[in-house]
């Protein structure tokens, strides 16, 4: 079994997936989101999607629960309590959606993946705010929540979509950093258990993905150190800038192959 899974890529392949999850963790510790955007951007361009997916699953479970853990329980349960219906339905969209991945054709998955992420970044990008009214509140939960939860079943991130809520609700940032942790730890123990039904997480590709734990950790402790000394403004941007990039290369390889 160990045998098969040094065998999903060559070993210059595993070197690069490294540095692209070191680098996904640091922008993870830096701003608290865009780790399974970037990871899945830099993976897709040298191995298979489904092995890109495989690969991220466990990374995100850890750099979520270490970015919960930068606040208190009590904050952590407030979160939870007021954005219990839009996590629910996140989670049970990633449970169904995840199930459909191993389906999907590898040029269809490239365009699902990278035209939210284009779209998605541009807007916040270009400086669109949306505000959401107290009245839409609960509409928008369920809304939102399924188009995330759906996204995210499929290509294992579901980030923009809920950095974008957050913003219209006028959430603040600390608040924010908070509610992304919450929202993504609880979504990623749900891609975790999903993705163990749909075998694309098996005895194979689990070692695989374990073995990213290490650069992981190593960036989300950079982009925590960074977080408190540079322009969150401008590193965001310098962010969303490689993040349309990356998702134009990933919907030419859709169109093209």
């Amino acid at each position: 079994m160990l045998q098969d899974t040094f065998n999903l890529m060559p070993l210059w392949a595993f070197v690069a997936a490294c540095g692209v999850t070191l680098v996904a963790g640091f922008v993870k510790g830096a701003i608290g989101f865009a780790m399974p955007l970037v990871m899945i951007s830099g993976l897709s361009i040298f191995l298979d999607p489904l092995v890109a997916v495989a690969g991220i699953v466990l990374p995100i479970v850890m750099s979520n629960l270490l970015q919960v853990m930068r606040f208190s329980w009590a904050e952590a349960r407030a979160a939870l309590r007021e954005f219990w219906r839009y996590i629910a339905v996140i989670c049970v969209m990633i449970l169904i959606a995840a199930q459909f991945v191993t389906m999907i054709p590898t040029q269809t998955f490239y365009l699902v993946l990278g035209v939210p992420v284009v779209i998605l970044s541009l807007i916040q990008l270009v400086g669109v705010r949306f505000h959401i009214s107290p009245a839409w509140r609960r509409p928008s939960e369920w809304i939102v929540g399924l188009i995330s939860g759906t996204i995210g079943g499929l290509t294992g991130t579901w980030g923009p979509p809920t950095v974008l809520y957050l913003i219209a609700l006028d959430t603040p940032k600390a608040k924010q950093m908070l509610v992304q942790g919450v929202v993504y730890g609880l979504g990623s123990v749900t891609l975790f258990l999903g993705h163990l039904q749909s075998g694309v997480l098996n005895g194979v590709t689990a070692p695989w993905s374990a073995a990213l734990l290490i650069p992981a950790f190593l960036g989300m402790r950079l982009g925590f150190w960074m977080s408190d000394r540079m322009n969150p403004v401008l590193f965001r941007r310098a962010t969303l800038v490689v993040l349309v990039v990356a998702g134009v290369n990933l919907v030419r390889r859709g169109l093209m192959g």
